[in-house]
This record gives structure tokens, C-alpha cells and sequence, in this order.
């Protein structure tokens, strides 16, 4: 009979500093693998402490809590399979991302993250010490590396480990979510495979942590770049995936290959396990939205619908004398398409007060943005105030386009604690809200069908601040801003590159200065689910005082 080796993936959701229920999911995994029978059960990057921890890695206390909350865990796990682990380590030489190896109630073996991520969301080096390429350790009867994470993008680590005796890759993750990564992560391991001749394992985290989304989709390659399993996106999962010595050495038996959907589904799951995590992992139960009747608050009420379920979820109209019968009627439509409360307060009166307030100060002055900003800024004072007296959290609807361009109240529309739609341009706003009314997962909590009417989707945007008001009065036609706001902040084009992509150069400037002058209300928004490479916050930090603009 053939030599086997069994081992357990548990793709499972980790609370950043909780670290007692952590370990509480790690040792349940055990059990199930226990029950199983399996050689070794394994679970991701940094489980113990959650991930990213941030700075927070850096308070001596926290990383001496999370090692004995490992060496308690060796102790539990005595009789059964080994456990593989993420946590910190820290010796007289550093403080090192690790992954722990526990069998028969000790630490086996400990694998130091070597290659420490610099970039996008990352700021490994300021963190941890580079640890030195370890070596693979025995289970049973297989010898198995374990690079951790970024490690697994270069191959002087795996090559390392094939040219020592490994012959199994074993690689914990904490990869965040953005789109088209699962085709990057996969181009990577199928060459770390053909380079080595060995099989890997991909073992991702799942669970949102702030503005990062960490979608699991874990998978296990044979050399070749065949995919033995694929485990599902943005959900929790355990499973075994078993492997059989042969004479071209061992490889692993084929196992479920869950479907990965298009970026569509994959963005829309990312904003709902974004909030849902944002919001169970704080300890809040309820939200609260402005509903407006337009497009970006409907997107957001459907996400925290399909999130929390929609008894979660109130929607609050708030109308001037500027807001339309038609922007009324279709708040309290999609109102009742998602099963949400709606309530209406309007600010006339209170807009009527402060204009009399200010009248003195205004005197001798026409009308304008200082006048219409007063109309969100009492939207945003209201919905606070009625999220501290009823304890739901606010949340605010601004697209990334409008946060590019600063197309936003400060203190006003932008007041919440989170927005899912922040890494969202307007044009994918549209087309997210036509999927969701054709779509529905068994994950979505509201209803199926057409749940934001095609009346807000096809009728041109507005702020309503103004009689007549139409959001192309003050901006380039959304498909030409984004366009333009991909060029400038996902691509980092110049002006002359993107005149030449044949967008007309007044244009261009005027919204490249409205992007660098905006960069101080965004320092201010709330945080938002991260979608792309270069979300506003941790991918791309610019500085809010910046005189320099493309001269080009």
C-alpha cells in the first residue's frame, strides 16, 4: 500500500488581538482533525494575533501574551496530529513573523518569515527582523517546508528548502484581497512548483480587518501547476487534502474544487465580509445610512442588508426643499425592496435656523457652496445623533470617485465609522448595482431580485443641494473622471500620457487639482473596503500639503 500523509487546511477567520478565541478556533480545527485522523492539521500567517496587527506588534506585552498563548496551545494538542500555526516570536535577536510547528505538546519546529513585504499595504520591515532561511522540518513521513507567505514569491527560499530535503511547500498566508489576485497568487506558486518539482499548499487567511479583505481561496498544486483542490473565496473552510508517495515522489490525490467567481461577485463579497467583520469583530449589531434615493446610498443600504441582514439596517431620509418627489419616492422604494426601516426627518427647519444664525455674517453675499454644505453638514449632525441615541453606526456612501475629486462634505456626507463603496469608482457603482439585481448568493442575508430600482440606477446624479443641481454641472461625465482618475491614481500616468490616451488637457489638470486638493479630506474619511491596488489610505499615501503639480 501506497505511503500516505493527511493534512487538514483550516482557512478560518482570526480577530486581530483576540487572541484566547483564536486559539479557541485553532484547537476546535484540531479536534475536527483529530476526529479525522489526520497527520497534521495547519492554519494560517499569524492566526494567533490576528493580521495585520500593525503597531500593535511592536507593544513587548501583546507578543509575549501570543507566545504563551502558542506554548499553552503545544500542551493541548498532546495526543493527535501536529498543529502548524502562525504567531510572533521574539528572541534576544528580534522579533520575527513565525510559524510554529507543535507535535506531542512541544514546539517542533519554527519557521522565520525571511522576505518581509514593503509595499501596498504592507510595512513588514519596520516591524519584524528577517529571519534566516529555515529549513524543512519532519512529520510522519514527510519532510515539509513552510515559507511564510511573501516567501513563497521568491525562489531563493523555496529552492533552499527543495535543495535541504523538503518535499512538500506548506505556505501560510495572510494575502489581502484586491481584484485579479487570485490569478497573480496562482501564477506565482505554479512557478515556485515547476522550479522546485514539488507540491505546494496555499493556505489563506479569510475575514476582513479594517479596510483589508482576506479572501482564503486556498488551493494545493501538484509539480506541473495541476490544481488538486480550491477551497472557497471569502468563507471559512476545513479540509483534507491527502497526499501519496510514488515513484516520482509524493504528490496529492485530487480533492473539491470550489468555483472562483468573476471580479464582479468577488468585489461585491469583498464589501459585505468587510462590513460584517467591521462591524461583528467591533461588537456592533446595527447600522444607519442616509438614503438620499440615489445610487451610492441604495448600493450601500443593499451591501449592509446583505451583511448583517435587513432588521439591521435603517435607512433615514433626510429632505430640504431641494430633494425631489422622485428622490422621496425612490428612498422609500428601495426601502421596500431590501426589507429595511425607513424613517424621514427633514431639515428644512433646522436649515432655516442656521440661515437665520449665519444671516448677520452672511450679509451682502450671494448664495453658494458654504450655503449648500450647511444642508449635508445638518444631514451628517442629525444621523450622528441618532446613531449615538439608538447605538447603530453611521455609515457613509461616498464613491472613489467623489473621494478623489473631493466631491464630498467634510463633516458632513462623509461623517460615519465605515464605507464600503470607498475603494468603488462611480462607473463600477453602476454596473455593481445591475449585478446585484441579477445575482444572489446563499451569503447575501436581504432578498433576491431587483432589489435597487432601475429608476435610481438610470437617472442622472445628483447632490440635490441646489434647484436643478446635477452632479455634470461641477463634473467631467463619470465615465470620463474615472477614466482620468484611473490614469492619475492607479496607474500614475503623467498629463501628456493621458492626453495622448485622447482626453482633453484642461480637463486632465482640472482634475488632477482636484485630486492632490482633496487629499486632506480624505485623511479625515472613514475607512472603507479595499478593492484595488491603490485604495486611498494604505496604497497610496500622499502628503496633504503638495504644491507640486505635472507641469507636462
Amino acid at each position: 500500500m501506497a505511503e500516505r500523509f493527511r493534512l487538514s487546511l483550516a482557512q478560518l477567520n482570526a480577530t486581530v488581538g483576540a487572541i484566547e478565541a483564536n486559539l479557541a478556533k485553532a484547537r476546535a480545527a484540531w479536534e475536527v482533525g483529530r476526529a479525522a485522523g489526520v497527520d497534521m492539521v495547519a492554519l494560517p500567517e499569524m492566526f494567533v494575533t490576528g493580521y495585520q496587527t500593525q503597531d500593535l506588534i511592536l507593544k513587548p506585552a501583546f507578543t509575549a501574551h501570543a507566545m504563551r498563548a502558542v506554548e499553552a496551545l503545544a500542551l493541548d494538542c498532546v495526543q493527535g496530529p501536529a498543529l502548524a500555526i502562525g504567531a510572533p516570536f521574539r528572541d534576544e535577536s528580534g522579533l520575527y513573523n513565525a510559524y510554529w510547528v507543535l507535535s506531542g505538546g512541544k514546539v517542533v519546529a519554527r519557521a522565520l518569515k525571511h522576505h518581509l513585504p514593503n509595499d501596498d499595504v504592507f510595512d513588514e520591515e519596520r516591524l519584524f527582523a528577517s529571519g534566516p532561511v529555515s529549513g524543512p522540518y519532519r512529520i510522519g513521513p514527510l519532510r515539509i517546508g513552510s515559507p511564510v507567505c511573501e516567501d513563497g514569491w521568491y525562489d531563493d527560499v523555496t529552492e533552499t528548502l527543495a535543495e535541504t530535503g523538503a518535499e512538500m511547500l506548506l505556505i501560510p498566508n495572510g494575502s489581502p484581497y484586491r481584484r485579479h489576485k487570485l490569478d497573480l497568487r496562482m501564477n506565482h506558486m505554479v512557478a515556485r512548483g515547476l522550479e522546485t518539482g514539488l507540491p505546494l499548499v496555499y493556505l489563506n487567511m479569510v475575514g476582513g480587518q479594517d479596510d483589508q479583505v482576506f479572501d482564503g481561496a486556498s488551493f494545493v498544486l501538484n509539480p506541473g501547476g495541476e490544481v488538486a483542490l480550491m477551497l472557497p473565496p471569502f468563507e471559512e473552510a476545513q479540509q483534507e487534502v491527502v497526499f501519496e508517495r510514488g515513484g516520482e515522489g509524493w504528490r496529492a490525490l485530487a480533492g473539491p474544487r470550489a468555483p472562483q467567481p468573476d471580479a464582479w461577485e468577488q468585489d461585491y463579497h469583498a464589501m459585505v465580509l468587510a462590513l460584517r467583520d467591521y462591524l461583528g469583530k467591533s461588537g456592533i449589531a446595527r447600522v444607519l445610512l442616509g438614503l438620499s434615493g440615489g445610487i451610492d446610498s441604495a448600493l450601500v443600504a443593499a451591501i449592509a442588508a446583505d451583511a448583517i441582514g435587513p432588521g439591521n439596517v435603517r435607512g433615514v431620509m433626510l429632505p430640504s426643499r431641494f430633494t425631489s418627489q422622485g428622490s422621496l419616492d425612490d428612498a422609500a422604494d428601495v426601502a421596500g425592496r431590501l426589507g429595511i426601516a425607513l424613517d424621514t426627518l427633514p431639515i428644512t427647519g433646522p436649515q432655516e435656523a442656521v440661515g437665520a444664525a449665519l444671516a448677520p455674517f452672511f450679509a451682502g453675499t450671494e448664495p453658494g457652496i458654504a450655503e449648500e454644505n450647511i444642508q449635508s453638514r445638518l444631514r451628517g449632525l442629525l444621523l450622528m445623533a441618532l446613531s449615538n441615541k439608538g447605538g447603530e453606526m453611521l455609515l457613509t456612501t461616498g464613491n472613489k470617485s467623489e473621494m478623489a475629486v473631493g466631491y464630498a462634505t467634510i463633516y458632513g456626507d462623509m461623517a460615519g465609522g465605515y464605507n464600503p463603496i470607498k475603494d468603488l469608482y462611480k462607473t463600477r457603482v453602476f454596473e455593481t448595482c445591475r449585478w446585484r439585481n441579477l445575482n444572489h448568493r446563499p451569503w447575501m442575508l436581504a432578498p433576491a431580485g431587483e432589489v435597487i430600482p432601475p429608476a435610481i440606477i438610470d437617472k442622472p446624479p445628483s447632490a440635490e443641494l441646489r434647484e436643478g443641481q446635477k452632479d455634470e454641472d461641477s463634473l467631467p461625465p463619470y465615465a470620463v473622471l474615472d477614466a482620468i482618475l484611473e490614469a492619475l491614481v492607479e496607474e500614475e500616468k503623467s498629463v501628456p500620457e493621458i492626453v495622448a490616451m485622447g482626453f482633453d488637457r484642461a480637463t486632465v489638470k482640472r482634475v488632477e487639482g482636484l485630486l492632490y486638493g482633496a487629499e486632506w479630506k480624505r485623511f479625515q474619511s472613514a475607512p472603507g473596503t479595499r478593492l484595488t491596488t491603490r485604495a486611498f489610505w494604505l496604497d497610496r499615501r500622499y502628503p496633504i500639503v503638495n504644491r507640486w503639480r505635472d507641469g507636462g
